[in-house]
């Protein structure tokens, strides 16, 4: 995997249709810190407006940390309060992007961690990996983590960020918010595998997927669904609406134009 650069974040083509973004501060628990912040936003920038990735994974350095959150110190020293709406870079929520997400997590996902391995759409996780919303145990606060609501049932949602306290990668798969468990040396293969079936599939109908599911989280049922069939007419009168079926008639493999 060739990498672009040699900061605190790496941005790579992994093989074909496929992105990875590594926070490359292991020393540091690849915390938050301002140079990673900046690195990350310049890196999904980077991702969007790459047109030889169709999805992007997200991941950390080392065998310990995937990301353990914001830069403690940099708080202090800035004595921080109400941390700007765009102070870290969150996908989808201040980074607009349009195409999917996988988060790897490698390790411990904590705070600010939880926070952007969240907001991808996919989660593959080490069976080493920890999750935990820390800030009850720093006096800060989660406001980020409203949208776990429609991701994890409320009573399990309310004793993570209560308690603080982690939970392991299993038990981050029970409860819905992983979507696979890798051994760690095996993690990058299994979200690259989950990478390749997503982009296995038409670019337009999984851009057009990928929406529905969004939209159905802020909407009610019937309100969904009228956005829902508008999301998919550009995909249903595009050129690939008719090589998919044409390709298996003719028992081939589709070759999509993404238009």
């Amino acid at each position: 995997m060739p990498e672009s650069n040699n900061s605190a974040v790496l941005y790579a083509i992994a093989e074909p249709g496929i992105a990875v973004i590594t926070i490359n501060r292991p020393d540091q628990r690849n915390c938050l810190s301002a140079e990673v912040r900046d690195g990350l936003r310049a890196a999904w920038e980077r991702f969007e407006a790459d047109d030889g990735a169709r999805i992007g994974i997200l991941t950390g350095s080392g065998e310990k940390a995937f990301c353990a959150g914001g830069d403690l110190k940099e708080m202090v020293e800035k004595q921080l309060k109400v941390p700007p709406r765009d102070m870290f870079p969150v996908p989808y929520e201040n980074m607009r992007l349009s195409k999917p997400t996988i988060a790897a997590v490698n390790g411990v996902a904590f705070a600010g961690g939880w926070m952007i391995a969240q907001a991808c759409d996919l989660c593959v996780a080490s069976t080493a990996a920890k999750f935990a919303i820390t800030e009850v145990k720093v006096g800060r606060g989660s406001p980020w983590a409203a949208p776990l609501i429609h991701m994890i049932p409320q009573r399990i949602y309310m004793e993570i960020v209560l308690t603080g306290k982690p939970i392991s990668a299993q038990r981050a798969y029970e409860i819905g918010l992983v979507n696979r468990l890798a051994e760690p040396e095996a993690l990058m293969d299994c979200a690259l595998e989950l990478a390749r079936e997503v982009i296995e599939g038409a670019p337009l109908s999984v851009e057009a997927a990928r929406n529905t599911v969004m939209l159905a989280t802020e909407m009610g049922r019937a309100d969904a669904l009228e956005a829902a069939y508008g999301a998919h007419e550009k995909c249903y009168n595009s050129h690939d609406a008719q090589e998919g079926p044409r390709a298996f008639s003719e028992k081939r493999k589709p070759v999509w134009r993404g238009q």
